[in-house]
């Protein structure tokens, strides 16, 4: 049998991916779970959290599953994103990146997650549900 490439784990919650204004301030509801990923630039203030602590105010997309790349990776390791974006890219699927200092994450829309981790593990992915 041909060894795994990486270990993804997919985190069991649904996320929301938020634009806010770049003015605004960090909110609180978006601080409230293990995972959230806070980026702000000169033209938006971008949150991605759980989606059930979003007010219904806020523009969003909601219904985002995260695949988490068990790390940490080394900064010297090449492709990984690349690689992954491609095999789901061919099987269209849409995704939205988030890299930390240790690992990176995956953003796969629930309706095609199924197809993702199918895709995934064919290209010799281990993914733990």
């Amino acid at each position: 049998m041909a060894e795994k490439i990486l270990t993804m784990k997919l985190l069991k919650e649904k996320y929301g991916v938020c634009r806010l204004n770049k003015t605004e301030l960090i909110p609180e509801w978006a601080r409230n779970s293990d995972f959230f990923s806070i980026t702000k630039t000169s033209d938006e203030l971008s949150i991605v959290c759980l989606q059930d602590n979003i007010p219904n105010d806020i523009k969003c997309e909601k219904d985002w599953r995260v695949l988490k790349i068990e790390g940490p990776l080394d900064f010297s390791l090449i492709g990984i994103l690349a690689s992954i974006s491609t095999i789901l890219a061919q099987k269209g699927i849409s995704i939205f990146a988030i890299s930390t200092y240790d690992t990176d994450y995956i953003l796969v829309k629930d309706k095609d997650i199924d197809n993702a981790i199918d895709s995934l593990i064919k290209e010799r992915y281990e993914v733990i549900q």
